[in-house]
């Protein structure tokens, strides 16, 4: 079954620094409907303004994943943890038995854009810990690149539940297929551009939940960047 979500059906928030739109209910977005899909709880795409961002905020029993297109963003954190994480660099953060973190646009001219993905991860209080990764943009180019598993793979960033992310830059008239195991779900995110998942049409803010299919076949009609969740559906 493929089910088609529209950009424009997605929680949709904006402040004076952030435009922030929601595939799940995430804060004044409510749709007792769409609370998740499998262990997937979050999945914001998000546009800060310059020198903005998200002030110290607490969080707990959760795996966050950043994953940047536009920018850099700067983080810091109650451990005594810092840093920034640009395009093509992805982080996990295991927020285990609680943390404290602020997250802010490092540039005071250019804009951020990332998407922010929470997992309910398959343990509760876990040490709080971060994982980062920077994959070259051609290792991606038209094929799927895995970024984040539920495995410990060498060059991959792990995370506690099982799931797994893969990237994607696919060109023009390209086309590439992924097999999907049983029991699997995949949730696929276009963030930009124009493709045909099984010669069903999207484009930049759509998206598709697929269970139950051995295949899809994914084609672009533009320049396309995807992200796609692969992940148990026992939860």
């Amino acid at each position: 079954m493929i089910n088609i979500k529209k950009s424009s059906e997605r929680g949709h928030t904006e402040t004076y620094w952030l435009d922030s739109y929601h595939s799940f209910s995430f804060g004044e977005y409510y749709d007792p409907a769409n609370i998740h899909f499998g262990p997937l709880r979050v999945l914001n795409d998000d546009t800060v303004k310059p020198g903005a961002g998200f002030p110290t905020h607490p969080h707990r029993d959760m795996e966050i994943v950043t994953i940047v297109f536009e920018g850099t963003i700067a983080h810091k954190d109650s451990t005594g943890g810092e840093g920034t994480i640009t395009v093509d660099e992805v982080q996990r953060m295991t927020a285990g038995k609680g943390i404290l973190h602020s997250e802010y646009n490092a540039s005071d001219s250019e804009m951020l854009k990332l998407f922010q993905i929470w997992f309910v991860p398959k343990e509760q209080g876990l040490k709080p810990s971060y994982e980062q990764k920077k994959f070259s943009a051609g290792s991606k180019r038209n094929k799927f690149l895995k970024v984040v598993s539920g495995k410990k793979e060498e060059g991959i960033i792990f995370i506690n539940q099982d799931a797994e992310i893969f990237l994607s830059n696919l060109d023009k008239g390209n086309e590439i297929k992924y097999e999907i195991n049983n029991g699997r779900g995949v949730y696929l995110q276009i963030a930009e551009g124009k493709i045909n998942v099984n010669d069903v049409s999207l484009q930049s803010g759509d998206a598709v939940e697929i269970t139950d299919e051995k295949e899809i076949s994914i084609s672009a009609e533009e320049n396309s960047q995807m992200v796609l969740f692969d992940m148990a559906m026992n939860r």
